[in-house]
């Protein structure tokens, strides 16, 4: 019989292993504990609303090769919208200061040297400054190699940093902020144009990964919460879900793409993170003004990015741990206020139909200290392969680092 390999998670990670074992021909199944898949990638009709919503907003950039290569594989690599060229608005709240970042498409960085395209108050000196973060030791933090404050900190490193690592920039592990910057700014503009979702995270990155997976004769099953896996010496013998286990054959496979909690308590002595931080995301059911652009980072206040879609806007906060507390409707109507000055909305005071969406666990805590304990692909158990964003990808917690996560574990259990 053909062997099986058995994808345990149906999150990103696990859905772009499972496009890419199929794609090499294998026999695969996957098994999703929730109702749904997509896991932190995914849309909601949201009753609130009334209208379809992200769980969370995410933005891509050009270099991310393995997210834009998992779209094209399934068809949907025309939903991903964004500029042609590496432009992106801010405005500061506590000034009151516009301006638009351009970084220039070649890899010389000769943008930096033109005060109509860098971050106001800042000099080309500034930005040289930073080589030295592109090569850190493998222990430091951002804040033991430069200066967390200043222009170019407080206006662009600082805001790109927290985004990408969902962890405070000073604390911040500085290999991760390195590997982001290398492949994206300093690649140059054609690098780090900004791409986001036209019709929805689940429209873009799930259904059509569904849909392709079911071309294949790939089988998803929902509602399978895995509650043990058999191990016996170097193999994993046996899939318990509850009801009666699936037995291994000596050829069966397995990658396992569960959150990190699940994970170590399936497998003894896994290394794995156990600190995490939070991200809040608001959604406010309002059609922007005409010429909104599709993202603008903001400075100086409590939101940091919006995203302008045509039936609403849509916030992201990073290493939010600070407002998973604060009451929902003080904290729309703080993220309404900023949300309107932005966006010249006029009056501040009427608060559209929200919708706050708050994650306590939204990613591992991106600091050295829990870098370290990120393991990699392969385990102790010769059938047994790990993914996920939490896993030793080289990246931050991302939908990138999700995606070349399933395809690593792809590649070794097809070997």
């Amino acid at each position: 019989m053909a062997r099986t390999v058995h994808v345990i998670g149906a999150g990103l990670a696990g859905l772009s292993a499972a496009v890419r074992l199929a794609q090499a021909g294998e026999t695969v199944v996957v098994h999703e504990a929730a109702g749904q898949a997509g896991g932190r990638c995914r849309s909601y009709r949201d009753p609130a609303l009334d209208m379809e919503i992200d769980n969370g907003n995410h933005l891509l950039l050009s270099a991310n090769h393995a997210a834009l290569g998992f779209l094209r594989t399934i068809g949907a690599a025309d939903r991903l919208i964004g500029p042609p060229h590496a432009d992106f608005p801010f405005v500061d709240l506590g000034s009151g200061a516009r301006w638009t970042l351009r970084i220039n498409d070649g890899r010389i960085p000769w943008w930096i040297f033109d005060a109509k395209r860098r971050v106001p108050g800042t000099t080309a000196r500034d930005y040289l400054a930073l080589a030295r973060m592109l090569w850190p030791p493998r222990d430091a933090a951002i804040g033991d190699l430069v200066a967390c404050r200043g222009p170019l900190y407080d206006r662009l490193l600082g805001p790109l940093l927290l985004a990408a690592l969902n962890t405070a920039p000073p604390e911040g592990a500085a290999v991760l902020a390195a590997a982001v910057l290398r492949e994206t700014v300093v690649a140059g503009g054609q690098a780090c144009r900004p791409l986001v979702a036209r019709d929805g995270l689940g429209p873009t990155f799930i259904a059509p990964a569904l849909d392709y997976l079911a071309r294949h004769g790939v089988t998803v099953g929902f509602g399978r919460r895995l509650r043990t896996l058999a191990l016996d010496g170097d193999r994993v013998t046996a899939l318990e879900f509850g009801d009666e286990p699936i037995r291994l054959a000596a050829d069966d496979r397995v990658v396992l793409a569960v959150p990190p909690v699940v994970a170590a308590a399936l497998l003894p002595g896994l290394a794995a993170p156990t600190e995490f931080r939070a991200i809040v995301n608001a959604h406010f059911k309002i059609a922007p003004p005409p010429a909104t652009p599709a993202i603008v980072g903001v400075i100086g206040g409590t939101v940091e990015w919006i995203f302008a879609f045509p039936d609403r806007l849509s916030v992201t906060i990073s290493g939010a741990d600070r407002l998973v507390d604060t009451p929902r409707e003080e904290l729309a109507r703080l993220i309404w206020t900023e949300v309107a000055t932005v966006s010249r909305m006029g009056n501040t005071d009427t608060l559209p139909p929200w919708q706050i969406v708050r994650e306590r666990r939204a990613t591992f805590a991106a600091l050295p200290s829990e870098e370290r304990k990120r393991p990699g692909a392969a385990t102790a158990w010769r059938n047994l392969w790990l993914a996920g964003d939490w896993t030793a990808t080289g990246l931050p917690a991302t939908i990138e680092g999700a995606i070349r996560s399933g395809d690593r574990a792809a590649a070794l259990a097809a070997r």
